[in-house]
């Protein structure tokens, strides 16, 4: 453990004396060995500083892995909406607990129909996060992981986990901004993710045809379609169970 400091007490007069810009003094303290003042030059102590950051930031492992955007997640169905690329960075954002389980499909238009209703029966009694899928009339991919399923509530649910993306031509996901808790809610009339300022990160209509991206605070996003309002043309939602 060490501390610098700018000055230094002179053993003469025992006034505070300026050390020069290039120098810094520092102050070791250990449990087994006496302590001691050691005076370095600035740069030598920048050279310290930059191998203690480099050594703890290998052994913190991140809850996010860039190296996982090389890991091609398994898919139980085929998606209409999602490339080999899109299915790689979407991977890379999910949290650690998703990673290394298949993707199984929970519902889709093409498969399901439009309807609100239909997507929260389809995960009734599920417990595993879920990742939302759009594609606008506009040929735009973006959407929502939420990690918690959706369903009827009268208050916000769900954890900082939760994040929007967008992409088409470029990736960009969305994470928690910390600013409230306005994760996910749902009524039989629409589903909204995000919001408090006015507008919602992404909202659905009952029959998941209409929608809407509005910058919000919960996660500082801009409007992930192509305009704010937006037509649905295709819609999947994947969960991932370990």
């Amino acid at each position: 453990m060490w501390y610098c400091g700018v000055s230094l007490l002179t053993e003469k007069s025992g006034a505070m004396k300026l050390l020069p810009k290039n120098i810094k003094v520092l102050y070791f303290a250990r449990d087994c060995v006496e302590p001691y003042v050691q005076i370095v030059k600035v740069q030598e102590a920048k050279r310290r500083l930059s191998l203690c950051s480099s050594d703890d930031s290998e052994a913190e492992e991140p809850e996010y892995q860039e190296e996982d955007e090389d890991i091609l997640p398994v898919l139980g169905d085929h998606s209409q909406l999602l490339d080999d690329h899109q299915l790689k960075r979407l991977a890379a954002q999910m949290p650690a607990r998703t990673q290394g389980y298949p993707w199984q499909l929970v519902y889709s238009t093409a498969i399901h129909g439009s309807s609100l209703k239909t997507l929260y029966r389809n995960m009734a009694g599920l417990d595993s996060p879920v990742l939302l899928v759009i594609k606008d009339m506009q040929q735009k991919v973006f959407g929502a992981f939420s990690s918690d399923p959706f369903k009827v509530s009268k208050y916000s649910y769900g954890t900082g986990e939760t994040f929007l993306f967008s992409s088409n031509p470029e990736f960009q996901a969305y994470r928690w901004s910390g600013e409230n808790s306005y994760f996910v809610s749902g009524n039989l009339e629409s589903l909204q993710i995000g919001g408090g300022g006015g507008g919602f990160g992404l909202w659905l209509d009952a029959d998941l045809y209409h929608g809407s991206s509005f910058s919000c605070p919960t996660f500082h996003n801009v409007s992930l379609s192509s305009q704010e309002d937006f037509i649905v043309q295709d819609l999947e939602v994947w969960t991932v169970q370990n």
